[in-house]
């Protein structure tokens, strides 16, 4: 396999585009790699879902493949489906979902590997065994206390008691998520790790796994075999308890489209909801809630200039926002140029602050209008 350091372009052309999204490959990589080191004597897999939680399955997946993961995790099986094209024919696709009942046999014939979350998915994943004569690989999932996948303790009581409804199955995973993981001290995840392993005691032997990327922070005893990163690959916070050890992957330049010298009175936006007291310089941005930022929060988000923070004023709009420019001096700043929405000091979490939401919210959010720069990468895997 080999690499290159050139930059590659998609999404809108970048002399058309409003704004420009920066994707970092090998910050990708490097988070890969921390993690991996974080969990020793476990395989470290990649979260790939949503495309790649909107930066682009197609760019990061052979990326993180190349930085040594050969497990990838997806939520629906044509995400898996898609990803076989990405990946090389060795990598092993889990589909966190399962597949529907009339999507069974495609997931098993693309060789993706089902979660099992409830005793009727296990039904009709062993009737297509049975319909193929052979055995199928499949991952089981348990809640161990989050109540949204999985199978629950009277489930796990009736596999127990009737052990052929996994005949024709092999169980090459016993998975469970964690309700709490950001909040390290909380007495939930202790409690869910106790209860995966009794759950997992009695049934048939697998490798376990609980921790994605939150719980990969909480220690050892939460790796167990298998953890599942996601989040954490593409730079966001594990919690807020001390500082981000992870690479920050984005950053997005919007282009500035008018700028207009407002009087004292004189009010901004829909709802007219923000009203200058004095004379201001504002202006007027190519980047709104289609394209990721939310209009909750609106009042404490903001812009940069040359480190200098231009504040968002009035409601964001669908296609633009409006920021306070009367800090810079004139002539500084003009029609067209750039102002930067995601730094590497300023991402998707400090955003999310302001909008009162998660890191995983914005990230996954940032539309499809952007002209898309991936940095570094990798290449001919």
């Amino acid at each position: 396999m080999a690499s290159s350091c050139a930059s590659v372009s998609s999404g809108w052309p970048a002399h058309r585009a409003g704004a420009v999204l920066t994707i970092d490959l090998a910050a990708i990589a490097a988070n890969y790699r921390l993690l991996d080191a974080r969990t020793p004597g476990a395989v470290c897999a990649a979260v790939v879902k949503a495309d790649a939680y909107g930066l682009g399955a197609a760019q990061v997946a052979p990326v993180l493949e190349q930085a040594g993961a050969r497990h990838f995790f997806v939520a629906h099986v044509d995400e898996g489906l898609a990803l076989r094209q990405w990946v090389s024919p060795a990598a092993h696709i889990t589909v966190l979902h399962g597949a529907r009942p009339e999507a069974v046999e495609d997931c098993v014939q693309a060789g993706l590997r089902p979660v099992l979350n409830s005793l009727e998915q296990i039904s009709q994943l062993q009737e297509l065994a049975k319909k193929l004569g052979r055995p199928l690989d499949a991952a089981l999932q348990l809640d161990t206390g989050m109540s949204r996948f999985g199978l629950s303790g009277q489930d796990v009581h009736t596999l127990v008691q009737e052990p052929h409804r996994l005949d024709g199955l092999t169980l090459s995973l016993i998975m469970s998520h964690l309700a709490c993981s950001d909040t390290p001290a909380n007495p939930a995840n202790a409690a869910q790790l106790q209860t995966l392993r009794a759950y997992a005691a009695q049934l048939p032997k697998a490798p376990l796994s609980l921790a994605a990327s939150s719980g990969i922070f909480l220690g050892q005893a939460f790796h167990q075999n298998l953890v599942r990163p996601g989040a954490a690959l593409y730079g966001i916070a594990p919690n807020t308890y001390g500082p981000n050890p992870l690479a920050s992957v984005v950053k997005l330049r919007a282009h500035i489209l008018q700028i207009r010298h407002l009087s004292k009175g004189e009010r901004v936006g829909y709802g007219l909801t923000w009203q200058a007291d004095g004379p201001r310089r504002v202006a007027t941005i190519a980047t709104g809630y289609a394209d990721g930022f939310a209009r909750q929060g609106a009042e404490k988000g903001c812009a940069w200039f040359k480190g200098q923070r231009l504040p968002v004023l009035g409601r964001i709009s669908m296609d633009s926002m409006t920021v306070d420019i009367s800090a810079i001096p004139e002539g500084q700043i003009a029609a067209d140029d750039r102002v930067d929405l995601l730094t590497d000091t300023y991402g998707v979490d400090a955003v999310a602050a302001a909008e009162g939401t998660i890191g995983y919210e914005v990230l996954t959010s940032l539309g499809r209008r952007y002209h898309r720069i991936y940095k570094n990468t990798q290449q001919n895997i």
